[in-house]
């Protein structure tokens, strides 16, 4: 098994080039999603929310209010750190389940937003990076997202810098360009992963 981490900055393109993995054949683990379903009605997670944050956090179907929550957290970071104790763990035990799953010739690739900021790139075999300049990431989240200018700047500014993220890489995929540049860059990468798994498992 080849375990990689997977990461960019946000509207770097790194949702694409995991889609693109996953449709030649590697198993995808998506910490985002994982983060969803361990909070999901009726979950020990959600409870945990609840009781940490109040019943206030909850939508009126018993779903959580992520908008909500995330102005609590976000405004401050104790607050944040304890949400981050709850669902992290959650996360990572229900990411080490799939992946026991996958077989063991299986390239596994673990979509991680927050894998420089969090010190994570020990725990993988290699870790792909999507690169793109700041200023093509501002202008997809402007005009692929509809955020405003601030809004796009703020979320950029509170994630690991570029250079922060290129230093940890021991691939880098180039997503400055248009999108039909994009897939000849991941093929490549899938064939070397699937060179790197087949000489670790020999």
């Amino acid at each position: 098994m080849l375990k990689v981490g997977l990461t960019g900055g946000i509207g770097a393109g790194k949702s694409e080039v995991s889609r693109l993995l996953e449709s030649y054949g590697a198993v995808l683990i998506d910490a985002d999603k994982i983060a969803r379903e361990v909070v999901e009605p009726g979950t020990p997670g959600l409870a945990a929310v609840v009781e940490a944050f109040g019943e206030d956090v909850l939508a009126a179907d018993g779903t959580l209010d992520r908008p909500k929550l995330g102005a609590i957290v976000f405004a401050d970071a104790a607050r944040l750190a304890t949400l981050n104790a709850i669902v992290h763990p959650l996360v990572g035990a229900r990411s080490a389940e799939l992946e026991r799953a996958a077989g063991a010739d299986a390239v596994v690739i673990h979509d991680v937003p927050l894998l420089t900021e969090n010190g994570l790139a020990p725990l993988y075999d290699l870790v792909v990076v999507v690169d793109a300049s700041p200023q093509t990431q501002l202008d997809r989240l402007v005009r692929l997202r509809g955020m405003t200018e601030d809004e796009a700047r703020a979320r950029m500014a509170a994630q690991a810098s570029r250079e922060q993220r290129l230093a940890i890489a021991d691939v880098v995929i180039d997503n400055d360009g248009p999108l039909a540049a994009l897939e000849p860059q991941v093929r490549k990468v899938w064939a070397e992963l699937n060179e790197r798994a087949a000489a670790s498992s020999s």
